[in-house]
């Protein structure tokens, strides 16, 4: 059992030093949201036209999805992007300070494209295209870290990147864009892989199959952009050569997975939508807490901490000391969890935290109720911390689920600030539960282990001097 105690107490250990690394790694910090941080807000309608008389989810859906992209060219990771209403959408950025340069990119109806690649350029788009996807992926990496400078050059290659792409492929003409297309969407092949499948109306069906008749069999694809970008590249078959891809219908193929074909499908009926879309409100937006505020917050934070910290040495004493202990583990191990999941911290955020801390103290209390409650009852000091944990395991374990379970459904069926109270608390709540049983578990039989610690009345002092007897044997 010592032996059990002792590793359990080095695994504590290596959290907790991991945890700290966490915490100091330069870059790697909680982002802020827009009430901690300020930034830009912006509400886009989506209008309606002659041929699109209502908005659907289906369309909102593919607008969400192309705003969504258009904020990832700003390099805001923090953004909110949510629908509000049926017809509107709620983009907040924080650190964003510029909302005219937020209305400039966000503004305006997607632009889709389908443009023949031109001969000789067979072998130069593959290795463009993978190396576009390695910057991409540097990119989000510099991002994470937060490093200006890095973020300014990758971004700045990347452009070059999109231009000599675009400067492989011809438009045609006339163009072939998103207003002819009817729509698009991932479908299961009859092996595993998917694909999408693609329809266009009668002018839009001629234009592809002239395209796809010049194309076929010559190993050059069609290059299908959107907003300028290459998103996808189809070849054509050699046995279209003679008529093209005829009836306005084809397929895209490539292996896609379910979630790779479904993202395709939203890109292309969101570049197809011929929905303006207009931007109704855009400001500037201060922190809702400022600076002093929020240093004033932190102030207060500790010292309610602390004053809870003082209240569970002094009315349990040596359990209140570990558990002590145990709750300071808490907070490094859940921080450097907000850390690498990248929580952004807002106002509901922190009162998720600080909810989940209230937990992990009751946690605590409902174990040391029960350990006293043992040794008033007659039994050893071992027994009666054993009971204890083993008694109040049941009621932490239910009142975390139900937490959980509040959790998930907030998440699911919130917005955005909701959500982020969603997440914080139930990233808190399971941490919580690891200290609380495991950490103040641990501390507290290595310490019955200990001659010096092993003394009835630090645990309860109001025993009677029959019970300290019969609790010390």
């Amino acid at each position: 059992m010592q032996q059990r105690q002792q590793s359990l107490l080095a695994l504590i250990i290596v959290m907790v030093i991991a945890a700290i690394a966490v915490i100091a790694t330069p870059g790697l910090r909680v982002p802020l949201g827009l009430d901690l941080q300020g930034g830009s807000q912006l509400t886009i309608q989506v209008k309606t036209t002659p041929e699109i008389k209502t908005i659907t989810e289906r369309e909102m859906e593919a607008v969400l999805k192309i705003i969504e992209g258009r904020i990832n060219g700003l390099g805001v990771s923090e953004a909110v992007v949510q629908q509000a209403g049926s017809d509107k959408i709620l983009v907040q950025l924080p650190g964003v300070k510029d909302p005219e340069q937020a209305e400039k990119v966000l503004g305006g109806t997607a632009q889709l494209e389908f443009r023949k690649q031109k001969p000789g350029t067979e072998t130069q788009l593959p290795v463009f295209f993978a190396s576009r996807s390695e910057l991409k992926a540097k990119l989000d990496q510099a991002r994470k870290g937060k490093d200006s400078s890095a973020i300014a050059k990758i971004e700045e290659d990347l452009q070059k990147n999109n231009q000599a792409i675009a400067e492989l492929f011809e438009s045609t003409n006339p163009p072939l864009s998103g207003k002819f297309l009817k729509d698009a969407q991932g479908t299961p092949t009859q092996s595993t892989a998917w694909e999408v499948a693609i329809s266009f109306n009668q002018q839009g069906g001629d234009l592809f199959a002239q395209i796809t008749k010049e194309l076929a069999g010559t190993g050059r694809s069609i290059g299908i952009f959107l907003d300028n970008e290459l998103i996808s590249f189809p070849s054509v078959g050699a046995q279209f050569a003679a008529t093209g891809i005829t009836g306005g219908n084809a397929v895209i193929t490539g292996n896609f997975t379910a979630q790779e074909a479904s993202g395709l499908g939203i890109q292309l009926r969101g570049g197809a939508l011929p929905v303006p879309v207009a931007i109704v409100e855009n400001r500037t937006v201060g922190a809702t807490l400022g600076k002093d505020s929020i240093q004033s917050s932190i102030y207060a934070g500790i010292g309610g901490l602390t004053l809870v910290l003082v209240f569970m040495v002094v009315y349990y004493r040596l359990p209140g000391a570990l558990a002590a202990v145990a709750l300071i583990i808490y907070a490094l191990l859940s921080w450097a969890a907000f850390g690498l999941l990248q929580v952004t911290m807002t106002l509901p955020g922190i009162a998720g935290f600080v909810l989940s801390i209230g937990m992990a103290v009751d946690a605590n209390v409902l174990i040391f109720e029960r350990t006293r409650e043992e040794l008033q009852a007659g039994k050893t000091l071992y027994r009666s911390v054993e009971s204890g944990f083993y008694r109040a395991f049941s009621s932490i374990l239910d009142g975390n689920v139900t937490t959980w379970i509040a959790c998930f459904f907030l998440f699911i069926f919130g917005s955005g600030l909701v959500k982020g109270f969603a997440v914080t608390l139930s990233i808190g709540v399971l941490v919580s539960m690891f200290t609380a049983v495991t950490c103040s578990r641990t501390f507290m039989f290595l310490a019955i282990g200990i001659p010096a610690f092993k003394k009835p009345e630090y645990f309860c002092p109001n025993l009677t001097p029959a019970k300290k007897v019969e609790a010390a044997r």
